[in-house]
């Protein structure tokens, strides 16, 4: 059974980070889960007990080390877990990308990497302290203290004030038009697609039709409050339409999609449902 809790974070750290979690499963040794993640932000995850790598090329799986960065995904990014897991990590805040890192996420997209890559020494540092804590408190304690003397090392403190406008209109709101965020925001388009691709990986339409699909997703699997109203806004233009974002996003049928068993992207889309009102 997968166990998941979420917290916020500090004031001090809140502009930079989305969430902290902490993923846990007790499973048989010899249990095998193979599924797929599909995140709209960057995330850090460090392992703590189990057997968790990533496929990094068709049939080849890789753990690079226990402290790994993933980037958001353009598509399905497929991970397998063996055994009993422990993980303890947190969602980075898409207009804080700069703040944190010296690349363009464009960079990052569908991979994952040793953080030790980006942050040197920090990296071990963070993992030292995830587990030489004793509670989830301590934990989350132990990341933010890491965090902190990263943005004070990489020496560009501030977020991106009109993406994370956009942010909100990913989460809340992935029907608007690309000319319409550009304008409530106060940027051109242009200028837009730029920042987008810098700081989320993708461009303002390819990050709407992902977040477009994951509202549809998660209706699927029974989180939100969404109406029928909402869900057929949602709908897509014919069913082949529809079957062609399962494909891109999932590489399954939306039938397939309801029938299978996905316990760590499900956990994704109850985090994301939990956090998509939040600034």
């Amino acid at each position: 059974m997968l166990l998941s809790r979420t917290y916020h974070p500090s004031p001090e750290v809140a502009p930079y980070i989305r969430r902290f979690y902490v993923f846990q499963a007790q499973l048989p040794d010899a249990m095998v889960i193979e599924d797929f993640l599909l995140s709209e932000t960057a995330f850090v995850r460090c392992l703590v007990e189990g057997d968790w790598s990533g496929e990094v090329a068709p049939g080849e799986w890789s753990r690079p080390s226990d402290t790994l960065l993933f980037g958001a995904n353009a598509g399905p990014f497929k991970v397998r877990v063996k055994g009993s897991f422990n993980v303890v990590g947190f969602a980075i805040r898409p207009s804080a990308w700069r703040a944190l890192f010296a690349k363009p996420h464009a960079e990052y997209v569908d991979r994952l990497l040793p953080l030790a890559e980006e942050w040197d020494d920090l990296a071990s540092e963070l993992q030292r302290g995830i587990n030489a804590a004793d509670n989830d408190e301590a934990k989350v304690a132990a990341m933010e203290a890491i965090i902190l003397r990263r943005i004070e090392e990489h020496g560009h403190p501030q977020v991106d004030k009109q993406l994370a406008k956009f942010e909100v209109f990913a989460r809340r709101d992935s029907m608007i038009r690309i000319d319409q965020a550009a304008d409530e925001i106060g940027i051109s388009i242009r200028q837009l697609e730029r920042r987008c691709k810098d700081a989320f990986g993708l461009t303002p339409k390819g990050v709407l039709r992902r977040s477009k699909f994951l509202d549809m997703a998660a209706a699927m699997r029974g989180f939100g409050n969404a109406s029928e109203k909402d869900l057929a806004e949602l709908r897509y233009f014919d069913q082949s339409h529809l079957n062609r974002e399962f494909r891109k996003f999932t590489r399954m049928t939306p039938g397939q999609f309801k029938n299978a068993v996905t316990p760590l992207q499900t956990a994704g889309l109850k985090l994301r449902e939990e956090s998509r009102n939040e600034d």
